[in-house]
């Protein structure tokens, strides 16, 4: 007798999409942070800010952009549907990521353009850290769930 089950697809070239972008999106990340965390006496360079913020203002909405259009929940909660809501909860946290960054990419112009004083740059790098912090635990939040689903998928919790 044959038994059907259900088990997690896995596109090899997808994930090594995924994979390429987390790195691109690290490195983004880590670089902004850098320059955000210069010494004081070192000249703020506020276009290559605004050019890295820009760049990972992107890279962002294409990270985002593949979890979401490629299903990257999609077979997880298929595999495991107790899961839903919890995925459900991160992907609307997407539009809240992208929107924190976008306010952050719209400050950094500002010093830019020299609409909003050098001081402002201190509130940049503490909304900036807030950002990472919180998109840190986003993807942290995000593996868990689909190794979750992996551990239910392969019978592991039995």
């Amino acid at each position: 007798m044959a038994i059907a089950t259900r088990t997690v697809a896995i596109n090899p070239a997808f994930l090594q999409e995924i994979k390429d972008d987390h790195h691109e999106l690290r490195q983004l990340l880590h670089h902004t942070a850098a320059m955000l965390n210069r010494p004081p006496w070192m000249q703020m360079e506020y276009d290559r800010l605004v050019d890295l913020f820009t760049k990972l203002r992107d890279q962002l909405a294409m990270h985002f952009s593949l979890e979401e259009a490629y299903g990257y929940f999609e077979d997880a909660i298929t595999v495991a549907p107790h899961l839903s809501k919890r995925a459900e909860a991160l992907r609307s946290q997407h539009f809240e990521l992208y929107s924190q960054l976008c306010s952050l990419v719209e400050r950094a112009e500002q010093l830019l353009y020299h609409e909003a004083p050098a001081i402002a740059l201190a509130g940049l790098a503490e909304g900036f850290r807030a950002f990472s912090f919180r998109l840190q635990d986003h993807e942290l939040c995000e593996s868990d769930l689909i190794l979750e689903a992996f551990h239910d998928d392969l019978g592991a919790g039995d």
